[in-house]
């Protein structure tokens, strides 16, 4: 359950007189998620999302809702933040750093089918050329000095083929980064449950508090990792070339790319195979833990360093 921090709808009525938000009339918690407590609100001026951040801090949150705010104005479907009567996107609610969002039309998928593919590439790509003009940046706190040190914290859980695997390929990547390739704001997080679907048009791109400033390419690969795998974890290649393909009419991919994608595909596994470690064996304290499987991760890793060239444009 991803409510943490409960609130009342006398709170949160409370809370709404500093927004030209209208009168309460529903107040719904939201069990998806696992770093944040999330409310559906229901106003006499239409439906929205409130955020209370449970971990990052007031100081963290001021990149996150500013990126959303100008994607949203340059045409991007995310969650709007809306200002408060002091123009103010971060208030404070029940003790927690809190916001409150446009509400998105659409659901996840778990099966996603190929012409949903393109339409994710699609808005990926407009979401990448948005952001160029973002005057913000935010280093990738899930970057390579986080990759090694978090590999040497979780290797001591690991049977020995497996520890072999991951300080392997933590040094291969330290040796082969992703080097001259264009830069910009990235999501980092593009699951399927992180986008809502409505038939085969994106209704929203949702929870970007993961965002930073990196290599574009490697959030298409985060991103084609989850959308485009079969169970068996390898790539399907309709689906990928979908994708890619869509993406490229959007934002032009560049040779530079195209010489990298199996390397981007191979860090984009590797980063989330080590954070599901991570969050199976060293939970932070207090965690309601949502540990994933880390396995799938490895599999995906494996099948692509097994699979040197995978589907392109």
């Amino acid at each position: 359950m991803a409510v943490f921090t409960r609130v009342s709808e006398a709170d949160i009525a409370a809370w709404l007189a500093n927004y030209s938000l209208g009168t309460l009339l529903e107040l719904q918690g939201i069990p998806a998620g696992i770093e944040n407590t999330n409310y559906f609100v229901t106003t006499t001026n239409g439906r929205f999302v409130l955020t209370l951040f449970e971990k990052l801090t007031a100081d963290d949150l001021p990149f996150f809702l500013n990126l959303m705010a100008h994607l949203a104005r340059h045409g991007i479907p995310c969650p709007c933040p809306v200002a408060d009567k002091q123009n103010r996107f971060l208030g404070e609610l029940n003790g927690k750093p809190a916001c409150i969002v446009s509400r998105l039309s659409g659901k996840s998928v778990t099966q996603p089918t190929t012409a949903q593919c393109a339409a994710v590439g699609a808005m990926l790509g407009q979401m990448h050329s948005a952001g160029q003009s973002f005057g913000e940046q935010m280093l990738n706190p899930r970057g390579s000095a986080w990759r090694a040190e978090a590999a040497q914290q979780v290797r001591r859980f690991l049977p020995p083929q497996d520890a072999v695997l991951l300080a392997g390929e933590v040094e291969f990547h330290a040796t082969h980064p992703l080097a001259g390739i264009p830069r910009g704001v990235i999501h980092a997080d593009l699951f399927r449950d992180n986008v809502l679907m409505e038939g085969e048009r994106v209704g929203g791109l949702i929870d970007f508090y993961f965002a930073c400033t990196g290599k574009l390419l490697y959030d298409v690969a985060i991103t084609v990792n989850d959308w485009c795998m079969t169970p068996e974890g390898k790539l399907d290649a309709g689906h990928t070339r979908a994708l890619l393909n869509a993406y490229h009419a959007a934002r032009p991919l560049t040779a530079a790319e195209a010489d990298l994608w199996p390397i981007a595909l191979r860090v984009a596994a590797l980063r989330f195979w080590i954070s599901r470690l991570y969050d199976l064996h060293l939970p932070r304290e207090g965690d309601i833990v949502h540990a994933h499987n880390p396995d799938q991760f490895k599999r995906i890793l494996q099948n692509h360093i097994a699979s040197p060239n995978p589907p392109w444009l």
